[in-house]
């Protein structure tokens, strides 16, 4: 409408040269809708005019008419209406004609304004497709950004659009994740941004980020040279100030305290360990007090080494929280400062100490095992050795000690005929010695030429080196060996057997059985084969014995019966055959049974029952006559002994030489009647069962003082040296001493009586793993075999070279004194190699027993 206000055309302008295009176009719409409204209006004026004037005149007309009035008046009026009308016509043209020129003077200028921007439109173009610049625009939030120019290929910078805005592949990691950060603040924040990034090509870029209100907008810009060394050390700034920063961060972080110091030694920065190590609020209070981590010698230590080298490496110790603990130490000084870093090895080295006690613990149990070990480092030196492998090989310790290697240690073996010579002696060796570049154990085997088999494994250690181990599998082969041959001869026993064997498995089935066992029993092949139940051998057993005693084997075999013991018993079957069996549980839950037929045996024991019963009643009365008879001697003697004692007194009266001759003849006489008679009567007494030890604790030493105090002037006679050997004996054992020094004194007397003119007689005393053993060793003539079997036998004295004839009492005390302790006897003799008689007692003597005759 005419009324209307136009757009201000002075506004759309006002921008100059530097506006859009968007901005000339509306400048000039508003021109054109100006002048067409003032020509709409003058058109609209001519139009309405017309009738306007016609309806006038004519009203004029008739009111002039019936008013009286003449028509000329009414003319008048018509002309001049229409005279104003056609000058109101003629200025309207007029207006609309300078109107249309100055449209046209302004749609000139307007076209002159968008040839302008075009033209700038095109230099816009022209510079942003340059190749020192690259602009990514994004139009809208969801609509792929645009890319506008190119980068220098030596920047680094893909042309692909995909590879360009995958800034990860062509940019460094840091400067990618700054990037990446940097855009997605100004996409999300509208946060602009300045950076300067670098390329995997090592070039630096600028990058501008901005954003209007339809565009976001990158600019990548590749800098001049100045640009870019300036360029790159800002980014070395950066890389340095995040380095920096990471490194603090590290050292804050860390469980050891750390510091940096200025050239004068005060502190700069400390990490929150060297604060809490202080007992420092914080870092910044310790830095603020001045509180020192080591004490003052330790500084001046570090200080005057920083003055002939840069770096102290040192363990030093300190006081935290009241005690002292060792810290590696490691502080550096540069131009302008120096920095520490301290290490709490305290707990190492507690854990070094302990592992330093593990490892001599673990070479003392190596120590002491047989089987030999050597241990090499990974320059295949010789770390470690047992004993057993130096006994096993019979090097020098001084060899072993110098740390030979593995191989000079072969060849040593080698030329001392150690080790088998191998056809390919060097091949050989590399091959063994391949095991310190391998990961699993090796095994080898050695035959050497002394005839032992060595079983040789080579362990790889996990830190390098190799443990080797020489088990030595000679005895170990030799016993499988005998093993393999002890149980085909079993078997070819049990076959042979006249005792019937059968052994029953826990779970009630037959295990082993030789045919004696089958044919005591009556049982067929069917029945006694392996895997038969011990009920099916029952029910064929029940039936064939007059009182069964399977029904207890059966508990015994299946485990009913909770005690495992040995049994033992008899059963007679029903055609007369007696059988003896044993029960016998075995360690692995088996049962063994054995049956022997002592019909035979059980007939003949009958009669010899009466037989015995005589016998003993003989025995008995030889024994009464003998204890009387030794009795009745006993008194004579003693008076014999003491009159002859009683005549040799100087009280008595004077005797010649003959006479005190014939008195100490009677008197050694007597005594060695006596010691017979005596000697009789403890075998009586032994015999009788009425001899009763007196238990004490024996003193080793003095009682073999004793007893050869008794033989001294015997061994004197015949100039016999007697030597006593009883540096591995105990001090005391339990037995009745007086018993003891009597056996020891019948043993020396029994040597001396064999032992050659100026000899020694060895009387020995040992420990043993259960008791004492005693021995006494002549050099005489010995025994043959035939008097060994009779040497213990009473009354049977035997010359065999020796100097008196006794009543063959001695060995036989001796015997029957040893076996009431519990004890043996045994005798090691041989023709011209003298003998040993040994005598063994146990710890704990069984008491009153009745001794074997």
């Amino acid at each position: 409408m005419p009324g209307d206000n136009p757009p201000c055309a002075g506004q759309a302008v006002s921008g100059g040269h530097n506006d859009s295009i968007t901005g000339s176009a509306a400048r000039g719409g508003s021109l054109l809708w100006r002048a067409g409204s003032r020509v709409g209006v003058l058109l609209a004026s001519s139009a309405l005019v017309g009738p306007l004037l016609g309806i006038t005149a004519h009203a004029q007309t008739r009111v002039a008419q019936k008013a009286g009035l003449s028509v000329s008046t009414v003319e008048v009026m018509q002309l001049a209406m229409f005279v104003g009308v056609m000058g109101a016509a003629l200025l309207s043209a007029i207006f609309l004609i300078r109107e249309r020129a100055r449209t046209a003077a302004e749609n000139a200028e307007l076209r002159t304004r968008i040839a302008d921007v075009n033209a700038a439109l095109q230099r816009s173009e022209a510079l942003l497709h340059s190749r020192d610049q690259r602009v990514v625009v994004w139009a809208a939030e969801n609509k792929k950004p645009e890319l506008v120019g190119t980068l220098p290929i030596e920047s680094g910078a893909p042309e692909d659009r995909a590879a360009f805005l995958a800034f990860g592949r062509w940019l460094m990691p840091r400067s990618a994740a700054a990037l990446e950060h940097a855009v997605a603040s100004l996409r999300d924040k509208a946060k602009p941004f300045d950076l300067v990034i670098e390329s995997q090509a090592g070039q630096p870029l600028e990058v501008h980020g901005r954003k209007s209100a339809a565009h976001v907008l990158v600019r990548f810009v590749s800098l001049s040279e100045t640009q870019r060394s300036q360029a790159r050390l800002k980014i070395e700034n950066q890389r340095l100030a995040a380095d920096h920063e990471t490194l603090i961060g590290l050292l804050d972080a860390l469980k050891m305290p750390s510091w940096l110091r200025a050239v004068d030694g005060r502190l700069k920065w400390v990490n929150r360990a060297y604060a809490e190590a202080v007992e420092a609020e914080n870092a910044e209070a310790a830095v603020r007090d001045g509180k020192e981590f080591l004490g003052g010698q330790a500084r001046d230590t570090i200080a005057a080494q920083h003055k002939s080298h840069p770096v102290f490496e040192q363990t030093l110790s300190t006081v935290i929280e009241g005690d002292r603990r060792m810290f590696a130490v490691t502080d550096f000084a540069g131009a302008d400062g120096s920095a520490g870093l301290a290490c709490d090895i305290s707990a190492i080295e507690a854990i070094r100490a302990e592992y330093e006690r593990t490892v001599q613990s673990h070479a003392d149990t190596l120590d002491q095992l047989n089987t030999a070990v050597a241990i090499f480092d990974t320059d295949e030196k010789l770390r470690f050795f047992n004993q057993a492998f130096q006994k096993l090989w019979g090097l020098d310790s001084g060899f072993l000690h110098s740390a030979p290697d593995n191989a000079l240690l072969l060849d040593r073996l080698r030329s001392e005929g150690k080790i088998a010579e191998q056809p390919e002696w060097r091949r050989w060796k590399e091959s063994l010695l391949g095991a310190y570049r391998a990961v699993e154990s090796q095994e080898h085997w050695w035959h050497l030429p002394d005839g032992k088999t060595i079983r040789v494994v080579a362990n790889p250690q996990p830190k390098g080196g190799v443990t080797w181990v020489f088990e030595n599998l000679t005895e170990k082969m030799d016993l499988e060996s005998r093993y393999q041959t002890a149980v085909r001869v079993q078997g070819e026993t049990l076959d042979n057997l006249a005792e019937g064997v059968a052994v029953f498995g826990p779970d009630g089935r037959l295990r082993l059985s030789n045919p004696a066992f089958a044919a005591l029993w009556g049982l067929d092949a069917d029945a006694s084969k392996p895997n038969v139940h011990v009920s099916t051998i029952r029910e064929l057993c029940d039936r064939r014995a007059v009182d069964s005693p399977w029904g207890g084997f059966v508990a015994a075999i299946t485990g009913f019966d909770d005690e495992r013991r040995d049994r033992h018993g008899q059963t007679e079957l029903n055609n007369g055959t007696v059988l003896r069996y044993a029960v016998i549980p075995l360690p692995n839950g088996q049962v063994m049974m054995t049956f022997v037929d002592v019909t035979d045996s059980v007939n003949v024991e009958r009669a010899l029952k009466d037989k015995n019963e005589a016998l003993q009643k003989s025995d008995q009365i030889k024994n009464e006559f003998v204890q009387h008879v030794s009795y009745e001697l006993r008194s004579p003697l003693t008076n014999i002994i003491g009159f002859t004692e009683l005549l040799s007194l100087p009280s008595t009266g004077p005797l010649n030489q003959k006479q005190r001759e014939y008195i100490g003849h009677v008197g050694s006489s007597s005594s060695v009647l006596l010691t017979i008679v005596n000697d009789i009567l403890d075998l009586a007494t032994v015999d009788a069962g009425i001899m009763e030890l007196d238990i004490s604790e024996v003193h080793i030493n003095r009682t073999i003082t004793a007893a050869a105090e008794l033989v001294a002037d015997r061994l004197e006679e015949h100039a016999i040296k007697l030597r006593i050997d009883a540096a591995a004996a105990p001090k005391t054992f339990h037995g009745d001493e007086i018993r003891v020094r009597q056996i020891l004194y019948n043993l020396l007397s029994n040597a001396a009586n064999y032992a050659p003119e100026a000899s020694t007689i060895t009387l020995a005393c040992r420990q043993l793993a259960d008791g004492v053993e005693f021995s006494v060793h002549d050099d005489g003539p010995g025994m043959p075999p035939d008097l060994l079997e009779s040497v213990f036998r009473r009354f049977e004295p035997r010359t065999n070279g020796g100097r008196r004839r006794g009543a063959g009492l001695g060995l036989s005390i001796v015997k029957s004194f040893v076996e009431l302790h519990g004890g043996s006897v045994r005798i090691e003799t041989g023709r011209d190699k003298g003998t040993t008689v040994v005598c063994a007692f146990p710890d704990t003597p069984s008491g009153i027993r009745a001794a074997a005759e």
